[in-house]
């Protein structure tokens, strides 16, 4: 088998696109679809053919890329594309789906002989443009030379967590790293509404930190993003954040944990959403804090 592949890209928002040029980029031929097309549409500048279903996208594939909002959109899309799908094909599902969504991705992949890899990524807006991500993989070890090179086209390093993509180990590990992200975030905004509702100039506090074991590259990068009024475009989107934060709480209840802060965190990321935040990046979790938007 050569390094070239054909992929099918099924989500083209904002990870989706990214991996989809970088496939191109990479030489391998690339079809996508979106369910809303025009997001699709710039595509076509990096060689990539935009088609008008998941059937017709997914139609002589010799790997399958899903990156669409959760579970059960990703589920319905394949169902969509599944006239399109053979025997064998392999299958990179790369949504962050949660537990109960990876298991009934699994069954899917199972019921139509697809090679199933529990592959989602760790990164946002620029390292997908810049195809650093890092990709968390499950999935069996004969085959992988199929995957490889989309891995190699998306990201900088992957890590592999396990050969049976339907035990969801890949899933779980993001889980866990979004559960710390997440929560960074939302610290990240209750700092500067605290600052400002004490009447202390936040650069104070960074002052303080820096160098020290308290600073933190990522607290740094996320509050000029709302100091500097650079909420869009989204690096990752307040809307997806909620998301994810609401599958890691309910991972934790489905294991018997609580996870306070989890909880609290997809709280205000929900608020945030619902005051009309949700394709602003993630750190506007930080206007969630007030009733009416502040100056930052």
């Amino acid at each position: 088998m050569t390094d070239e592949l054909t992929v099918a890209v099924l989500g083209t928002g904002i990870m989706g696109a990214a991996m989809a040029r970088n496939l191109a980029r990479a030489g391998h031929t690339v079809r996508a679809w979106n369910r809303s097309r025009d997001k699709a549409e710039p595509l076509t500048a990096d060689g990539v053919r935009v088609a008008d279903t998941p059937a017709e996208t997914v139609e002589g594939a010799d790997v399958v890329l899903t990156m669409l909002f959760d579970g059960p959109a990703t589920l319905d899309v394949m169902r969509q594309a599944a006239k399109g799908l053979r025997a064998g094909t392999a299958w990179v599902q790369s949504t962050t789906a949660g537990l109960d969504g990876i298991a009934d991705l699994a069954a899917f992949a199972d019921e139509h002989g697809l090679v199933f890899y529990d592959a989602p990524v760790l990164g946002t807006r620029q390292p997908a443009e810049a195809g650093q991500l890092l990709v968390l993989a499950a999935g069996p070890e004969q085959g992988r030379d199929r995957v490889t090179p989309v891995f190699e086209a998306v990201g900088a390093r992957t890590v592999w967590t396990g050969e049976d993509g339907a035990e969801g180990s890949a899933t779980r590990l993001k889980l866990v790293a979004n559960s710390w992200v997440l929560a960074a975030t939302n610290a990240a905004g209750e700092v500067l509404a605290l600052s400002g509702a004490l009447g202390v100039d936040p650069q104070k506090f960074f002052d303080l930190i820096a160098g020290g074991p308290l600073d933190m590259g990522y607290l740094r990068a996320k509050t000029d993003l709302v100091r500097e009024g650079r909420l869009s475009p989204a690096q990752f989107a307040v809307s997806t954040a909620a998301k994810d934060a609401r599958l890691i709480v309910e991972a934790g209840q489905r294991q018997g944990v609580r996870l306070d802060v989890a909880e609290a965190g997809a709280a205000r990321l929900a608020r945030a959403a619902e005051q009309g935040h949700g394709d602003e990046d993630m750190a506007a979790a930080y206007f969630a804090s007030f009733d009416d938007r502040p100056d930052a």
